[in-house]
């Protein structure tokens, strides 16, 4: 007896294969997160992500310039200051590193990319913090959205299209959308990191920020095991006014990456970040795993989940493989 059904038939040609794959992975579904720090003079390697390093004003100009011409699709600025205090102020300074950096980005680039800059506390605090302390040492959810509306209308001034809130504060959506539109800013949009998960794979991120975090996150960031929480967490964003959702980390969580793009009525964005762009990187190095390969099956695996957009430290390399 032979086989009445033959799949493998539409597996026998590069071409076949073409022709029916379910699961486009194209380049301007990427954003390039990119690390700017103030006051040094070359970009300094980070050293649990190769390949990957803090720029100067000036380098990161060419590597955004290099990652629009690949086709990247937006670019992700975190700012890393000289100088670290418990309030974040240099958040909020419109001459702060990243605030400069976003007017370097947009007087370079124009509307030719989308500019996003990340709205959060914890690379400007000097305790690590996602959001400003009270008397006992806690993060003030309150007293915390009061600086984000502040630092939302700086970088909407310094030119950013698209705010990054990622600090997973209640209200956060809602008090910077208000803010950005008594500001003038109604076409300034919201990538809320709105299920963004207490996870192991931050670390190397730690070191990309120079994080003074002390302890851990888990009071505002969400539990490893809840998933209807996730749900929940993003239908508030969006009657907040969340242009756009996340889901952060990726590849651990993609059952609730599916769950988000089925739920939602927006376009949904996931963060493969640092631990997971680390591992695939030292079992490359050890010839463990094709690096190639590797990437671009990680990156499609995160699309297949329901991914319209990917932030991922290998965009402007995965686009030229696939351009």
């Amino acid at each position: 007896m032979f086989p009445e059904h033959r799949p493998r038939r539409l597996r026998s040609t590069a071409a076949l294969r073409r022709l029916v794959s379910e699961t486009t992975l194209r380049p301007r579904q990427l954003i390039l997160p990119m690390f700017v720090a103030e006051g040094i003079e070359a970009p300094r390697p980070i050293s649990s992500m190769p390949g990957v390093v803090q720029h100067t004003r000036e380098s990161l100009r060419k590597a955004a310039v290099d990652a629009v011409r690949a086709g990247v699709g937006g670019l992700m600025l975190f700012g890393i200051p000289r100088e670290h205090d418990p309030l974040g102020c240099g958040a909020t300074d419109e001459n702060g590193i990243l605030n400069v950096a976003l007017r370097d980005l947009r007087a370079e680039l124009g509307d030719d990319t989308v500019i996003m800059a990340d709205t959060c506390l914890d690379e400007f605090t000097d305790h690590g913090h996602c959001g400003v302390l009270n008397a006992a040492g806690e993060v003030d959810n309150d007293a915390t959205l009061d600086v984000y509306a502040k630092m939302a209308v700086a970088q909407a001034d310094a030119g950013a299209h698209m705010l990054g809130p990622s600090g997973m504060m209640d209200g956060q959506v809602g008090v910077i959308r208000r803010a950005l539109d008594e500001a003038g800013h109604q076409n300034v949009s919201i990538l809320a990191y709105s299920a963004k998960y207490a996870s192991a794979f931050y670390g190397p991120f730690r070191e990309a920020v120079d994080s003074q975090l002390k302890g851990d996150r888990k009071t505002y960031q969400q539990d490893a095991g809840n998933a209807r929480e996730a749900l929940h967490e993003i239908e508030l964003d969006i009657a907040e006014g969340a242009d756009a959702i996340m889901v952060k980390p990726a590849l651990a969580y993609l059952d609730v990456l599916r769950a988000a793009a089925e739920a939602s009525p927006v376009p949904v964005a996931a963060y493969n970040i640092s631990g997971e762009y680390a591992m695939v990187e030292a079992a490359a190095a050890n010839g463990w795993l094709d690096r190639e390969r590797t990437i671009l099956e990680v990156l499609t695996s995160i699309r297949r989940a329901g991914a319209d957009m990917i932030l991922t430290y290998w965009a402007t390399e995965a686009a030229a493989w696939l351009d």
